[in-house]
């Protein structure tokens, strides 16, 4: 399928592994050119060199840290246009609420809601006026269905999340779409740093550890980060203009709900 997004100029933060990655890669597979977001310059730059290969994309790679306004300057100053917005940042760690302090949840706001929100303040006017947008915030399941060693992340990405609600029903005026996916136990770094901590805690291997996260999941398997890539190329695309406001879940059957 024709996505109708070449020539379309994406930023992807955090994107030198992972989910950002396969984001990242699947918009330059549909044509867009791509600016890649990372704080290790030769990892960043491995990430872009393999999407190039890959694709044959215009590719540029910018060093910089979400978090602080130095960084968001940065990459804005790469990309100070751009059609497509894939908002990602790592997440906080799990813990408990006791473990959380004051710098806890500061640092959890700040890189899992505030610096979303600066870049959507940045780029939303030029999108607007321009008459296409595409705006995709990698959030998490836990959105949806919290879990307690999960707070710091689940009260950050829900704020961001009636921000962009909100926003959402201005912007599809003029062609821009707003939209959130929540991931949950993808094949990602993440998913190992969780299962070495399982293995820590359970005193298993890593094969255990790996079976049981994904025996958590109706699809008793990883999901694979190729999968959530096509999916935000998707929802990047020409076709996806009358979607907008949603949280779309990618989650092997985990959740429970109805809406």
């Amino acid at each position: 399928m024709d996505l109708g997004i070449q020539g379309r100029k994406a930023l992807v933060c955090a994107s030198s592994q992972g989910l950002g990655y396969a984001c990242a890669l699947a918009l330059a597979q549909a044509g867009c050119s791509v600016y890649l977001n990372g704080r290790q310059a030769e990892k960043l730059e491995r990430a872009a060199q393999s999407i190039r290969e890959q694709t044959g994309a215009a590719v540029l790679a910018v060093v910089a840290d979400l978090d602080t306004e130095a960084g968001r300057a940065a990459l804005l100053a790469a990309c100070p246009e751009p059609d497509i917005l894939v908002n990602n940042n790592a997440g906080p760690p799990p813990g408990q609420l006791e473990d959380w302090d004051q710098a806890a949840w500061s640092s959890a706001l700040q890189s899992n809601l505030v610096s979303a929100a600066l870049l959507l303040r940045a780029v939303l006017p030029g999108m607007r006026a321009r008459g296409f947008g595409r705006v995709v915030n990698i959030t998490s399941a836990m959105v949806k269905t919290p879990h307690a060693a999960m707070g710091l992340s689940t009260a950050a990405r829900a704020g961001l999340t009636a921000l962009s609600r909100a926003l959402a029903r201005e912007a599809i005026a003029d062609g821009v779409t707003i939209n959130n996916l929540l991931p949950e136990r993808f094949d990602t770094p993440r998913q190992e740093f969780m299962a070495q901590k399982l293995m820590q805690d359970k005193r298993i291997d890593r094969d255990q550890a790996r079976q049981l996260i994904a025996d958590t999941l109706p699809a008793r398997r990883f999901g694979k980060p190729e999968e959530f890539g096509a999916t935000c190329a998707f929802v990047c695309s020409q076709h996806a203009g009358f979607m907008t406001g949603q949280n779309l879940q990618l989650d092997g059957g985990s959740y429970w709900g109805l809406v």
